[in-house]
């Protein structure tokens, strides 16, 4: 074969090549002539609330719920650590270290039962929840949900005990009371958005869909790790620091929706990205730390996408909201509306 034919050859099998890569599957048009109804899915960027001064005011989260209750979920989720991931990490200590999670002693002590055994109890108990429960049946609830290392759902039951039934009793001991009571005065988002809104709407439950399996990293100098990924993240964060100048002006006022309406900025949840993954991969790292944490970071992100998308699996057309932290809003965004029979719920709309 002459010169020119072998070219062309090649030609044609780099164009086929080419082509094929370009030829992808578009798995988000599937759903376009989907029947039944779709799941609307509003995801709400937030701050760690346990970051502000111990002197943050509750009170001053009422408009945003008023907003979020008016968006009417089905389904709230909390970028906490489910029981079922606590009860992995700690059967599996020599991966995850021995304090991955909170000990559930107090609570196996008062009702009997370890987290998968609470985790069975607290499913079989729903399945059968009536609809107007007991304040008997909603302490038994909370204990359940206690053991099986779901403090936020135990303190959505606890929530909705008027005054005088919140007390001991019905395996819901004194210690567990306690904690509850304890749980009330944090500042986390966890509580005081999601267990709050949800109780306010009659739910039984939060569902917790962090996940930590896939960022726990396994790099032999981890200092060096940490200083490489923190000198990533400084070198891109002008802009971004002009804006949380902006963020400790709006918290300080006695309504924190317009601070609310800010952070979930478009705008600014760029700058957030491009700070956490644009900015770590143009470091320079012979060892490829900023590859790592990046690959840590997806994972992370897919594994609590795919924990929502759990929560309605059996629900076609649920409203779900999705409390998490700012960083993670615009991969949640992305992946969830990539989803068969998923809208994403525009949140400046469900905030004005």
């Amino acid at each position: 074969m002459g010169t020119w034919k072998k070219w062309l050859g090649g030609a044609w099998v780099a164009l086929a090549v080419v082509t094929q890569a370009q030829a992808q599957v578009d798995l988000a048009s599937l759903d376009r002539d989907m029947v039944g109804p779709r799941a609307q899915v509003l995801v709400l960027g937030t701050m760690h609330l346990r970051e502000l001064p111990q002197g943050f005011d509750p009170a001053t989260l009422q408009g945003l719920l008023d907003r979020l209750a008016g968006f009417r979920p089905d389904i709230i989720t909390i970028e906490a650590l489910p029981g079922e991931e606590c009860d992995l990490a700690a059967r599996h200590p020599a991966k995850y270290g021995a304090d991955y999670c909170a000990p559930t002693d107090l609570a196996k002590a008062a009702t009997g039962l370890d987290v998968p055994a609470a985790i069975a109890e607290v499913n079989k108990t729903l399945k059968a929840w009536p609809a107007q429960p007991t304040p008997v049946q909603r302490r038994r609830l909370a204990a359940l949900f206690l053991a099986a290392n779901e403090p936020a759902s135990a303190y959505v039951q606890w929530l909705q005990l008027p005054a005088a039934e919140q007390r001991a009793g019905d395996t819901l001991d004194a210690p567990l009371v306690a904690m509850l009571g304890q749980i009330g005065t944090r500042n986390n988002e966890d509580y005081q958005l999601g267990a709050r809104l949800a109780a306010r709407l009659g739910l039984q439950r939060v569902f917790a869909v962090d996940n930590h399996t896939g960022d726990s990293l396994d790099v032999a100098d981890t200092k060096a790790f940490g200083r490489v990924i923190e000198a990533a993240w400084a070198s891109g964060r002008g802009a971004l620091n002009e804006r949380e100048k902006r963020e400790k002006v709006l918290l300080q006022a006695p309504d924190l929706l317009p601070m609310y309406r800010f952070l979930n900025d478009p705008e600014g949840l760029r700058m957030l990205a491009e700070v956490n993954v644009a900015a770590a991969l143009r470091a320079r790292s012979p060892e490829g730390y900023p590859q790592i944490w990046v690959a840590g970071w997806e994972i992370r992100n897919l594994r609590m996408v795919a924990n929502i998308h759990e929560t309605f699996r059996e629900r076609p057309g649920a409203r779900v909201l999705s409390i998490v932290g700012a960083s993670h809003k615009p991969w949640f965004d992305h992946w969830l509306g990539q989803l068969s029979g998923v809208d994403i719920v525009d949140v400046a709309k469900a905030l004005k």
